[in-house]
């Protein structure tokens, strides 16, 4: 008998649909009210509060004098870790750079919209931002190259890394290694509601910084949301989610292989297949059974809890228009599109954080070195933000430029707007008043 849990979408009513929809950490209102005193320790005791929290929440030998990484550290790490992984840092580090690069900006443009009127926008970098990289479930040095170098390709100024200390105080050496590949020199021993209060507020050692951006636990959720009035937090990235699409023609091994990916990041995590395919589904789920035996204990508890609860399995669709339907009210993290035409869907797929076509597009591949970020918005935020960029490390201004020719018209225009809203300074700035007129 199957552990993966199969849900009929034509048999569902509006409670059932909207129950798979439902993310796993959606509501994060019992956290809100743990992080206040965590926030408030740091914000008053400073270096010693995140400490304390270092050594009760992580385990980690780690002490107040001591919450930053040194030369010295940079250099140990770098020696112990392994050639291919450092080749593979390498491999993904570039093509990150390549791919943010290119989506830079220009640094400033300007349109002549009539006559002596000019407008256009300008990119400036954000001043600072942390970058946060989790340890919960394991170390992440791809959160590191995916938050950090677009930060640098954007040029901001101060680029530092928050991530949990490990249980002898010091910092995952592959994450370390990272930042060097990024060019990052500023990282500190510091995770969950803690960090986001120590960039928020600053401490001894920890600067207060514009911007907190990544990944993390409901603890850290909860503090973004705590302190949104007091540091932009960036985009949303909650617990990994993953939609797969496959209709007859698609590979049933590959299809298995992608629904387990993002399922095996913890039992938190959601992971569907959609399909009309009832045949294919029962030999994914037999797929799956048999990946099972190729992956490690815990990987293996993480899946099986995912797809065999609401939060997961295989979803029958009566046809692809309505997976694709489907697809679009879940507006996943990651989209995978399993079929031997995957081209003929994209025009009916609008909500998702990143969409990976065909049975070669590995999701793992999109994890680690395809170029895109892996920051992706998640619990459905995918209807309205977007994957992030160097646009979350960049600030735009609007330029104007009106000369003696272009001013007349507008002024008219404008006078006219400004009387009917009655704004009489408004009015009055476009008038006869602004060449000296009227003053006796």
């Amino acid at each position: 008998m199957s552990a993966i849990a199969f849900h009929d979408l034509s048999a569902l009513d509006d409670a059932g649909r909207a129950a798979l929809l439902t993310r796993s950490q959606a509501d994060i209102s019992d956290f809100i009210g743990k992080v206040g005193p965590i926030i408030e320790a740091v914000k008053t005791r400073g270096d010693a509060a995140v400490a304390e929290f270092g050594q009760r929440f992580d385990g980690a030998a780690v002490t107040a004098d001591a919450l930053a990484a040194n030369l010295e550290d940079f250099d140990a790490a770098e020696a112990r870790l392994d050639e291919d992984l450092k080749e593979a840092m390498r491999f993904a580090a570039e093509r990150i750079r390549t791919f943010h690069a290119r989506q830079m900006p220009e640094d400033m443009w300007l349109e002549e919209m009539a006559p002596g009127v000019m407008a256009g926008e300008r990119s400036l970098p954000i001043p600072s931002v942390a970058c946060y990289v989790p340890r919960g479930k394991g170390a992440f040095p791809s959160v590191a190259l995916m938050t950090t170098i677009p930060a640098i390709v954007a040029g901001v100024p101060r680029v530092v890394v928050l991530t949990p200390p490990t249980e002898d105080g010091g910092i995952d050496d592959a994450t370390l290694y990272a930042c060097r590949l990024a060019g990052v020199s500023e990282i500190y021993k510091c995770g969950g509601a803690q960090a986001v209060a120590a960039v928020a507020h600053g401490t001894e050692t920890i600067p207060k910084l514009a911007k907190i951006v990544g990944p993390g636990s409901p603890w850290l959720v909860a503090a973004m949301r705590v302190l949104s009035d007091v540091i932009d937090v960036g985009p949303p990235a909650g617990p990994s989610e993953a939609l797969v699409i496959a209709d007859s023609t698609a590979d049933p091994r590959r299809t298995a292989l992608d629904l387990l990916n993002e399922a095996e990041h913890g039992p938190d995590s959601s992971a569907f297949l959609v399909t009309d395919d009832r045949a294919l589904a029962d030999t994914v789920a037999d797929e799956i059974a048999f990946l099972w035996t190729h992956m490690s204990e815990q990987r293996v508890d993480f899946t099986r809890t995912v797809l065999s609860g609401k939060a997961g399995g295989i979803v029958i669709a009566p046809d692809m228009d309505a997976a694709c339907d489907f697809s679009n009210d879940f507006a996943a993290e990651h989209l995978i599109v399993e079929s031997a035409d995957p081209w003929s869907y994209v025009t009916k797929l609008t909500n998702a954080g990143e969409i990976l076509l065909g049975g070669h597009s590995a999701i793992s591949i999109a994890n680690f070195t395809l170029g895109p970020n892996h920051v992706l918005p998640t619990s459905g935020w995918a209807k309205t933000r977007s994957p992030l960029s160097v646009f979350d490390y960049l600030k735009r201004q609007t330029v104007g430029y009106v000369t003696a020719e272009g001013y007349p018209e507008l002024a008219k225009h404008t006078r006219t707007f400004a009387t009917y809203e009655g704004f009489s300074a408004h009015a009055n700035a476009v008038s006869r008043l602004r060449d000296g007129g009227e003053r006796p």
